[in-house]
């Protein structure tokens, strides 16, 4: 996707945002890898901005963690949705987005901080398409690592931030099936227009 440096953006929902499509939910949900699968049929898609932030805070030392300074984390988390927003708007066809700007203020609400108004404004600026597919808890799936240090019921309760962090916005959730890649995938593209599906 390339880059536009367009600044006579009006980002209200409109024709050019219809084919920008959120996934969102909670950790170790299936979320990226159902993305990852979209990827190789051919979709253009983000890169959770979450996962590599921390990659970068952790490779040069920074302290723009969660678990160390949420509220720098949450400010380049929102960076990171913009930036991918504008990558995006000149991509032809659907565009997957592992999570979206309204993600960052359900992050902020997750961990009881007040949303600064300048957050606030981006998502309501930062408009995708109405319906958003939300990738529920699955604990058979669920995996900790280096980078993902929440344990199951944070999963769960980041869910649930996300789930009413969208309806707040007034997106249609969709919740995406606890089943094979595969079958998530079809799910996935059986709920957005034919035109815009590849063939």
């Amino acid at each position: 996707m390339a880059f536009t440096t367009d600044q006579n953006h009006k980002l209200d929902a409109n024709e050019r945002t219809q084919h920008f499509f959120v996934l969102t939910g909670g950790p170790g949900s299936g979320k990226s890898t159902l993305i990852a699968a979209l990827q190789r049929a051919g979709y253009a898609h983000s890169i959770e901005a979450g996962r590599g932030i921390i990659q970068d805070q952790l490779a040069i030392g920074g302290g723009a963690l969660p678990w160390i300074d949420p509220g720098a984390f949450a400010e380049l988390m929102l960076s990171w949705e913009m930036r991918s927003y504008h990558m995006a708007k000149d991509a032809a066809g659907p565009v997957f987005f592992d999570r979206g700007v309204p993600d960052v203020v359900g992050y902020l609400r997750l961990l009881n901080r007040p949303v600064p108004p300048h957050i606030e404004r981006a998502a309501q600026l930062f408009c995708y398409n109405r319906l958003v597919l939300i990738a529920p808890p699955w604990e058979e799936i669920f995996r900790q690592d280096r980078e993902r240090k929440q344990d199951y019921s944070e999963a769960v309760r980041t869910y649930e931030a996300m789930a009413s962090t969208y309806s707040a916005y007034g997106y249609e959730l969709i919740e995406i099936p606890c089943a094979s890649v595969e079958v998530r995938m079809n799910f996935v593209l059986s709920r957005i227009p034919t035109q815009l599906r590849r063939h």
